[in-house]
């Protein structure tokens, strides 16, 4: 009798170790779970918080570029005009008072008429150099003015296309005029006389968009 009670004591003792293993382990479990569950959803908010914190920073920088971008179009208001020689066709035309202009060559003497403009200062002049604007009136026939640019235009480096403003009639010549200068130029028959007018780089083209646009002179 007292061996069976044993046995019984002994049947009892394991069941409770094993449901208490088995609950243990139960609660192992959900509790690797909870965690790895708590260690993915910190995961998943720190990479949305990163994802906004990269669209807020962006937008950011993008409304500060908007606003800078308008404050340097106010800057540049009211335009100045810009007024060429009397005997060489009065040629005038608005642009940004933030620009800066520099006459290279006057027509005391007769001959070639250069004019360089630029934002705030006037680099040194030279051929390669780029310009915000050039302007020069020179004496040559229109036609052979424009011609100097055959070679480029059949090679495909410059687009040529009529233009007009103000009701004077042109053409207007723009790509690769080096290797250097990537812009357009507008060119006018001014009497005996050629008006060439060229920004030397895209960066400028609103600009000498809005400049083409109030070119005038005596014809």
């Amino acid at each position: 009798m007292k061996v069976s009670r044993h046995t019984k004591q002994n049947g009892g003792v394991s069941g409770s170790v094993i449901v208490i293993t088995i609950l243990t382990l139960l609660l192992l479990a959900a509790g690797s779970a909870a965690i790895l569950a708590y260690v993915n959803y910190n995961e998943q908010k720190t990479n949305v918080d990163g994802k906004i914190d990269i669209a807020v920073a962006t937008a950011k920088k993008e409304q500060g570029d908007e606003d800078e971008e308008k404050f340097a179009d106010r800057e540049k208001q009211p335009n100045r005009q810009f007024i060429g020689p009397d005997d060489y066709g009065r040629v005038t035309f608005d642009y940004p008072k933030t620009w800066s202009a520099y006459v290279a060559r006057d027509t005391s003497n007769g001959g070639k008429y250069e004019a360089y403009l630029n934002p705030k200062v006037v680099p040194p002049t030279g051929a390669q150099q780029q310009f915000a604007l050039r302007v020069t009136i020179e004496e040559q026939d229109f036609d052979r003015v424009v011609s100097q640019y055959d070679a480029l235009i059949k090679k495909g480096d410059l687009n040529a296309s009529p233009t007009t403003s103000k009701g004077n009639n042109g053409t207007r010549i723009d790509g690769n005029f080096s290797k250097d200068i990537r812009g357009s130029a507008v060119i006018y028959k001014i009497r005996d006389k050629t008006l060439t007018i060229r920004t030397d780089a895209d960066v400028f083209k609103p600009d000498f968009e809005a400049i083409v646009k109030t070119i005038n002179f005596n014809s």
